[in-house]
Formats: C-alpha cells, structure tokens, sequence
C-alpha cells in the first residue's frame, strides 16, 4: 500500500502480548484513517456499556494516510480514540507535531492498546521491536519531564514521546496526552484512559519510507498548497494567531465572559491577540510538513509568573481569561502552563473553574468548600491554584476533576444550572445563544460540546446567515461542513489549513488519490465524510444516548445576553432548540429520535450496524422494521 502503512498493532497491556493484523484497502478507503478508523476500530473491540475505566475499554491511536509524508500539516498528525470518561460515547483527540510521522515510519496505521498494565510502564516501539518498560521512576512526572527521560534512558534525542502527567494518573476525567513537549490530544479525557492502563507513556522511533503513489504528481500538488499557505487564507494562524478571535468575538456580543453570564469582556484588550503578540510572544514555530508556522511560544517578562513559558491558542486563552472574568494575562499563561506539566485538558480545566467561581458567587459553594480561596469571577491567584487542586485531587479539586457535570452532581445545591456542557463536555469560546446555526452543530456532536466538529459558527459569524434565527433547511449547511471536518480529522489535516483547499472535497480527494494510489473521488469523499459521523453516531447510540442527549448548557437556554451589543437579548428556548434538532434529523436522513435508518446504513455501507439501531427504531415505530 501507499501512504498507509498497511499494518495495526495490537498490544495487550496485561499479557504483554504484541501481534500485528493487515489494514484492508477496503478499510482504508472506508473509514480513511485517523478518527474514522478509530471510531470503527472502537465498536469493534468493545462491548456496550463497558466503563471507560476498565481494562475492557480499548484504546486506539491512529494516523492518516499523509502521516510520514511531507504532506503540509498532513504529514504529522495523530488520533487517540476510545469510550470517553466524561460522556460515555466517542472520545476522540487529535494532536500534530512530529509524533504521528514517527509512528507511520515504524510502520504502523493503528495501534491498540488493550486491558491494563500490572504496573506503571511505557511502551517502546523501535519499528518492528515493541517492548515494555518500567516507569515506576516516571510516575508523577510531567509529560516534558518524562519525555527527557525516555529519550537519555534511551539513548536517542530522535525518539517522539507522547504521556500523560499526573492528573492521567490520578484519573482526573479531563486529563490529556502530551507529545512534543506542547502538543496536547487534548479533550474527552484520552489520558484518563491511559492513566486507568498503567500507561504512563508512548516511545516510538521509525526508519521505514513512507511511499506515495504518484510522487510527481505530489510533489507538484505539496509546492501549490506551500504557495496557498502563503496567502490570505492562513494569515490570521501566521500573524497573531487564533487569539486574534478575542476582540472579534467581543465585538460581536460572541464572548462567553464569567461562565457564560455575559457575550463581552470589558477587559477583552488585555486578553488580545495583539496585546499578547506585542508583549509576550517571543517565537513562532511549526509542525513537521507545515507551511503555516502557527505555533506561538509566549513567556512571561516579570511579576510572580516570571519565567512561564507555554504555546497559546485562543480556547485555552478564552477559558482561563473572559470565561474567568480574568484580564492578567500572566496569571491566564501560568494556568496554560500548569495544565500542560499536570497533562489536563486546559480547554475543561478553564470551564470547570469558571463554573466554580459562578456556583461561588451565588453562595452554593463557600469558603468552608473551597479551602478558604475566594473564588470569585477575576481572582486570578486562586485560579491559578484552583488548577494545581484540580490535577492533584485537592480539597475541592478532587470534586472538580471529575469534569463539570459530574461536579454539578456532586455538589448539588443548584450547581448543575451553571454546568455549561453538552454530553458531559466543557464549553468552547463561542457564545451560541447568538450564533443559533453553530448552536445545532454543538448539540449533535458525537463527541460533545465542540466547534471543532461541525465549524458552523464560521457561517454565523461572517454573516453568512442571520445568525439570531433558525430557518428550515439551514441545518443542510451544517452537514456538509461536519462531513468536511470528519474527513480532515480522518486524514489528520490541520484545520487551519481549510481555506487552503480551495474546492473543498475535489482538492481532497485529488489529494488522497495522488498519495495512496487508491482512486477517490470528491463524492466518495464525502460518502465517507457522512459515514463516519453516521459512525459516531452509532457508536453513542449502542451506549445508550438518544436525543435527550442532543442538548445545549442550561445558560445558554435561560439566561438572555444582557450586555448592550447586538447580541442583546438572544438566547436558544426548548421550541427553538426541538426545531432546530427536527431539521437536522431530517437533513441526515435520520429518524425523528435521531436514530440513522436501515435505509442510510445500507446507503452508507454500514449494514452490518444494523443491530445497533434495529431494536430502537422498531420500539420507535411500533411496528417491524425491514
């Protein structure tokens, strides 16, 4: 095979059993790689209802068919993908650098990582050799410390590691995998899995070619998209970066601020793209094959945080800053910079401490709860050490790390009205109760609260729609985005690389062809587009999920934009919300509960699913189904 390694690596954690299986050129074609092979290699090596922290709970990590390749961005990227801590239905997590071009070069396309090691150990895979290390002396160390370590114990500087620190191993629900020192898989809790295996890291070293299938017609193809990440089309990821998107949220009334109270942040200036480029970042840096170079290291000049040094990206940036009601933006770096060396999910971290400071100022949480911190929205030292507490299991912090609505559960008392989730996962920094066709995309995601899966905010917010109302037949709009966005997370393509694609599917899938020698056209891509996330919805079905399921945070259906912007006012009711899931529904060919026919399975390829919704759609109907 081209591009493809053509091989899965299954490694049994308990046994210490290694074996290697082929990957089919059908599977490939079908499910393309990164999180559509992840996805199916999931309900396939799983039974329903397993708990995500059992042993019986696989976890599966994925490249793309560029990975190994110097296809720009595509050549670098990697997918873990299991049963999700937080939700119960997909977990999935994407991250680039260099570890995923490592991993293909050891040969391999999938690696499956099953049951639970007796000990705390790393996996060391030098191509075909696979061994299992002891990591009792790695235990409790950060990711960038553990990665030093492997690579001196190892005696090789070229060896890519990808760990978790001590919030995987204390089984904190938002814990993440680092790889590359700052790159993080960073949501649904992937290294909370690893942690519940024992699994404290993943060493790999490849020397195997990676061959494409037609390297003329490649190269040629790498030069015109290096000239397009040149352009206007990836400015915003060169320049300032995705914090530039603080003030144009601001200006947009689009700003959750203090847990979604408010849509602006009087101190949005402070927390900038631009006052952050001007005074912190000192470098910019990119990924193995990319042409962008997006990755902006920032350091702190003085003050208490002195000497904090982190990658910053707007999500992380929002959550610690307007969604705290924090405007230092030492004190928001120092956050950033602990979850990377604790190895949580900054993205949850920040939300579960906006939600805190809320259940705080309205008297549900009090200083006898906390340990004396005053959470108030802006205190930024005691968020700062509200995240230490969280990645220790501290006080409070042992509550909190099991993500927010497990939190809300917990502490009772009302909290879950200021638990803004969807399915079990934190907020992102788009405030949906005005951007209502974004709003349809969040609350279908297979994989929770996420723009990431949908990107339909982009039409809200360039005007594309009227984005305060909801029209029949608007959610078609949002299909064909997420059906893109899965298969650029299935060739592990970096989204902000999108605008580069010029005519979106046929660049795509032009792409493909030239790289694996698999013929592919632009609708087949999209075919598989639409499987996957038929895919994904199936697998949150078979673990129970229904429509109820397909909600949005309790803020964002009761509480109206108060600031004075043209946002003012909106919000997202039960009536709107049913239109709104209705229309979609329909649009995907699905049932009114949500639940894909027999007729789009067998559409898609998916026939032999079927039993994963045959039972449902006849208790739903009443009568046989064929």
């Amino acid at each position: 095979m081209f591009g493809y390694a053509g091989r899965i690596l299954r490694i049994d954690l308990s046994s210490g059993a290694v074996k290697t299986e082929p990957l089919r050129e059908e599977v490939a074609k079908k499910y393309i790689g990164g999180i559509g092979l992840g996805i199916r290699l999931l309900l396939d090596n799983s039974e329903a209802g397993v708990d995500p922290l059992s042993p019986e709970n696989p976890l599966i990590l994925t490249t793309g068919p560029f990975s190994g390749t110097i296809a720009p961005t595509g050549g670098n990227g990697h997918a873990f993908v299991s049963k999700s801590p937080l939700t119960g239905g997909v977990g999935e997590a994407k991250s680039h650098g260099f570890f995923g071009s490592e991993m293909k070069r050891a040969g391999y396309d999938a690696i499956i990582f099953e049951n639970k090691a007796e000990k705390p150990i790393y996996i060391w895979i030098d191509d075909d050799n696979v061994q299992f290390m002891d990591a009792k002396h790695l235990w409790g160390k950060s990711p960038q410390e553990t990665e030093t370590l492997i690579k001196e114990e190892l005696g090789d500087y070229y060896i890519r590691v990808a760990a978790i620190g001590l919030a995987g191993e204390k089984l904190s629900r938002i814990a993440c995998i680092i790889n590359d020192r700052t790159r993080a898989a960073g949501r649904t809790g992937m290294g909370t899995v690893m942690g519940s295996k024992n699994l404290k890291a993943i060493a790999i070293r490849g020397t195997k070619d990676v061959k494409v299938a037609h390297p003329e017609e490649f190269l040629e193809f790498v030069k015109m998209l290096h000239e397009r990440m040149k352009g206007p089309a990836t400015t915003k990821y060169r320049t300032l970066g995705t914090p530039l998107n603080v003030l144009v949220h601001n200006a947009l009334g689009a700003l959750p601020t203090r847990n979604f109270t408010n849509a602006t942040f009087e101190g949005a200036e402070k927390v900038s793209g631009e006052y952050l480029n001007e005074r912190f970042v000192v470098r910019i840096v990119g990924c193995s094959s990319c042409a962008m170079r997006c990755e902006h290291i920032a350091v702190v000049p003085e003050g208490p945080y002195k000497g904090t040094t982190v990658r910053v990206e707007y999500e992380p940036l929002w959550a610690f800053g307007p969604n705290c009601g924090v405007d230092r933006m030492d004190a928001i770096l120092k956050a950033m910079e602990l979850c990377n060396y604790y190895g949580l999910d900054s993205l949850s971290a920040g939300n579960i401490v906006g939600f805190a400071m809320d259940c705080y100022e309205h008297g549900i949480l009090t200083e006898k709860d906390t340990g004396g911190l005053k959470l108030n929205f802006g205190n930024a030292e005691a968020m700062v050490k509200l995240v230490h507490m969280m990645a220790r299991r501290e006080g409070l912090g042992d509550v909190l790390a099991e993500g927010v609505r497990r939190a809300a559960e917990k502490i009772g008392r009302g909290a879950e009205k200021f638990a803004n989730h969807i399915k079990g996962l934190e907020m992102t920094g788009y405030d949906i109760r005005g951007l209502k066709t974004a709003a349809v995309g969040y609350a279908v995601s297979f994989r929770g609260a996420d723009h990431n899966r949908h990107g339909a905010y982009g039409l809200d917010l360039k005007g594309t729609v009227d984005r305060f109302k909801f029209e029949k037949g608007r959610s078609k709009l949002v299909i064909e985005i997420e059906d893109l966005y899965t298969i650029i997370d299935s060739l592990i393509i970096c989204k902000f690389s999108r605008g580069t694609y010029y005519e979106g599917f046929e660049d795509l899938a032009k792409y493909y062809t030239l790289v694996t020698g698999i013929s592919m056209t632009a609708e087949e891509l999209r075919l598989a587009g639409e499987r996957i996330n038929n895919l994904g919805r199936l697998f949150n079905i078979r673990e129970g999920f229904t429509r109820k399921d397909d909600h949005l945070p309790p803020k964002v259906m009761s509480t109206p934009i108060p600031d004075d912007t043209v946002s003012k006012g909106s919000y997202i009711t039960q009536e709107e919300l049913d239109f709104m899931l209705d229309d979609y529904y329909a649009a995907r060919g699905w049932t009114r509960e949500g639940i894909p026919t027999l007729e789009k399975l067998r559409e898609l390829g998916l026939e032999d699913l079927a039993y994963i919704v045959e039972g449902k759609l006849k208790e739903s109907s009443g009568k046989e189904v064929n």
